[in-house]
């Protein structure tokens, strides 16, 4: 599967097939992302490292089982593998599975340019749906509310109906779609 990064690009970033020798990042890459959320469960430094990897793996398995011919993306800046992007596409939608970018790269517009450039993927093949699970303390939920009219082409966000000819608020972010 090709997949454009047009946007993306601008800021350095490549995508590649995801191997199992990407797996030991992808595990620390989870861990990052999860790290400030179990940093407060007050649990010794071991038992968060075994709860960690057993977290990663089943996640990894549930995504494989489930999603077994998505695309498993590395995300690369200068060679350098800085996040993954998981998503599953049919005839009528896009489903974002993850995407998780290294600490270091985060709030520098890469993951705002990756959002942009599935947007596009999906609003341009015939008015496809797009799909995706947002967090309620993730970073990037502030700016999904901001360009709702972006989303003009997205028309389902985990499965809500959203209608094309008139506004819908998203029941998992809020964010109006169909209108400004």
């Amino acid at each position: 599967m090709t997949f454009s990064l047009r946007r993306a690009a601008t800021l350095g970033v490549t995508a590649r097939p995801m191997t199992d020798e990407d797996l030991p990042f992808v595990a620390a890459l989870y861990r990052s992302v999860r790290a400030a959320e179990l940093a407060m469960s007050g649990w010794p430094e071991e038992m968060q490292a075994a709860f960690f990897d057993q977290q990663h793996r089943a996640q990894h398995h549930h995504y494989r089982t489930h999603y077994p011919d998505a695309a498993w993306l590395i995300l690369e800046r200068g060679g350098e593998p800085i996040g993954r992007l998981y998503f599953h596409e049919t005839p009528s939608d896009l489903h974002l599975i993850d995407i998780s970018l290294a600490e270091t790269c985060r709030g520098a517009g890469i993951g705002r340019a990756i959002m942009s450039d599935l947007i596009e993927r999906a609003g341009g093949e015939a008015g496809k749906s797009m799909s995706l699970f947002v967090e309620p303390n993730n970073r990037a939920l502030a700016w999904l509310r901001a360009c709702r009219t972006r989303w003009a082409a997205v028309r389902r966000v985990r499965g809500s109906a959203v209608s094309p000819s008139g506004p819908s608020i998203c029941p998992i972010c809020r964010v109006a779609f169909g209108s400004n």
